[in-house]
């Protein structure tokens, strides 16, 4: 299979480099659509800020999905932590310096799926989908009765963030907030690329293939889904910290069990198992979702439910692995 069908495929022979220069593909593509994107929707920002958030919590759902095979649709329970811990350590302790933040969300999202994990991991198959709903539904009862620390159904306010590093205020166009939600892509990225291709992920991967053949090799296998479950919540608690930071306000929808289905869509509009594909299927759908529900206000879920029936029945691989899968065709047609 070549390279290009999967970020965590590994290379060998004369397509040794191949993942390296890919890496870099990666990284560059991000930087050029975001500057475009800076120019192109100059006074959009917010909405660019917001898909980047999103395309966070849509790679830490690849993580535990797309590489380990664990279903889930509770992942914004992990994403709401970040957003929260960020907000409540700015409103009531005035921690407002936004790295500091962001490391805040972070461990708050890994907190999160540490205890999501260990229960999600119990069960298999569609009882890892019923815990996950419940998960998710009681993070969000207990962040709205928790509502002295989290507004409650009105929303944590007074979040204001100190300019990052003392420079760069977060002005009313959302620049810096933006500038700096790129730079935290690009770093996870790279470090998420790292992971999937590491000895580490590629025994995730045996896992989703095998889980039994892996323990018979001694490995362990629900201590290592845990570990990837953690690690997919700093993640998304990124992403959950990015979101309070740039907006700084937190509000329950950040919980939802409706952004967890949409980040979930996300994830197989691009493709399960590639960093490429959910970045593209988190950019392509709500991009879209913004186009058509500008243009018709009425009608715009039909014209999105369109548009998934379209890929899940004539691209399964998602947009990446089906542009990849007929790229590889190609190239071998040629060769």
């Amino acid at each position: 299979m070549a390279v290009l069908m999967n970020d965590s495929t590994p290379s060998g022979g004369a397509t040794r480099k191949s993942p390296y220069w890919n890496g870099l593909a990666g990284v560059a593509a991000i930087i050029v659509v975001a500057i475009i994107g800076y120019f192109l929707f100059p006074s959009n920002l917010a909405l660019l800020t917001r898909i980047i958030g999103t395309a966070l919590l849509v790679l830490s759902i690849d993580l535990v999905t797309g590489y380990c095979g664990v279903a889930t649709l509770g992942h914004a329970a992990l994403f709401g932590a970040g957003a929260y811990g960020a907000g409540i350590a700015a409103a009531h302790f005035g921690i407002t310096e936004p790295v500091t933040m962001t490391l805040i969300g972070a461990a708050a999202g890994a907190l999160a799926g540490l205890i999501s994990g260990a229960i999600i991991l119990r069960a298999h198959g569609l009882s890892q989908l019923v815990l996950s709903i419940a998960v998710i539904h009681l993070f969000h009862e207990a962040a709205n009765k928790a509502s002295a620390w989290t507004g409650g159904s009105d929303g944590l306010a007074d979040i204001m963030p100190d300019a990052l590093f003392g420079l760069f205020e977060f002005d009313l166009w959302g620049r810096t907030a933006y500038i700096y939600g790129v730079v935290l892509l690009v770093v996870i990225f790279v470090l998420l690329r790292l992971l999937v291709r590491s000895p580490f992920g590629m025994l995730c991967r045996g896992i989703k293939e095998d889980p039994i053949r892996v323990h018979a090799m001694g490995a362990s296998v629900n201590s290592t889904l845990l570990k990837m479950y953690v690690i997919s919540g700093m993640v998304a608690g990124v992403g959950g910290a990015l979101n309070a930071i740039s907006t700084q306000v937190v509000g329950l929808d950040s919980l939802s069990f409706t952004l967890s289905a949409e980040a979930l869509v996300m994830l197989v509009l691009g493709g399960t198992g590639s960093l490429f594909g959910a970045l593209i299927g988190t950019v392509s759908f709500m991009w879209f979702e913004d186009l058509v529900s500008a243009a018709n206000p009425f009608h715009w879920l039909t014209m999105v439910g369109a548009l998934l029936i379209a890929v899940v029945l004539f691209a399964p691989r998602g947009l990446y692995g089906s542009a990849a899968l007929l790229l590889s065709r190609l190239k071998e047609r040629r060769g």
